[in-house]
């Protein structure tokens, strides 16, 4: 069984038939996920789509009481070892990479976004992950624009996308609908919303517009999961 469990922000976890896959770390620090109990996530791996604080804020904390292997973009990757990230707990890689994995494969896909470390120092750009999982695919775009390079996903038969909606920082809905069609994928899960006030968005109008192109936004409470 795969699912995927929702901690607010853009931070997901996977769970690909026993193997746990967390994403973007950012929950300590987030007023609406005050009920998730960080001390009990304990992946085997954290994937960092970027080091902005909103998506690293945890990583030290749930590495080191997992163990968990942290992969990333290379100055992401870099950035992480000087956090105390063990090198033998570090996956680095890079644009058109892929990762074999236990669970499967992981390649790392184009992001239209920033990247800087919470202390404010350059990190190179931002990237997304396409999960390839026993025939199965998942798209996590991370923190992004709506880019022309979303449609090179198109013909992957994506089963799910996770897309940041919340706008301001990233796409936001109608931008998020206008992705879905580009990597030709109809389960959306919305991430990157509702956090703070510039990313604030009305849910139901989401659920209106996505419905109205035909596609499928699921937008689960904190702490909630969904089988995939």
């Amino acid at each position: 069984m795969i699912k995927v469990t929702y901690y607010g922000q853009s931070c997901v976890e996977f769970d690909f038939h026993g193997t746990k896959v967390l994403l973007d770390p950012f929950i300590s620090s987030n007023g609406l996920a005050k009920d998730i109990d960080v001390d009990s996530i304990r992946p085997d791996f954290i994937f960092l789509s970027h080091c902005h604080g909103d998506h690293v804020a945890d990583l030290t904390r749930i590495q080191k009481d997992s163990d968990a292997t942290v992969a990333a973009i290379v100055e992401t990757a870099d950035w992480a070892r000087t956090q105390g990230i063990p090198e033998n707990k570090l996956l680095e890689f890079n644009f058109g990479g892929t990762l074999e994995l236990p669970f499967g494969k992981v390649k790392m896909v184009y992001a239209l976004h920033t990247n800087s470390t919470p202390e404010g120092l350059y990190a190179g750009v931002a990237a997304g992950f396409v999960f390839f999982v026993g025939g199965r695919k998942f798209y996590f775009a991370g923190d992004t624009a709506l880019t022309m390079e979303m449609k090179l996903l198109g013909d992957l038969d994506l089963d799910w996308a996770f897309l940041p909606i919340g706008g301001h920082y990233t796409m936001d809905v109608d931008d998020a609908i206008k992705a879905a069609q580009f990597i030709n994928c109809k389960k959306i899960c919305g991430i990157h919303y509702n956090t703070f006030a510039p990313i604030s968005i009305d849910m139901d109008d989401a659920k209106g517009k996505f419905a109205t192109a035909n596609l499928d936004l699921f937008l689960p409470k904190i702490g909630e999961s969904l089988t995939l």
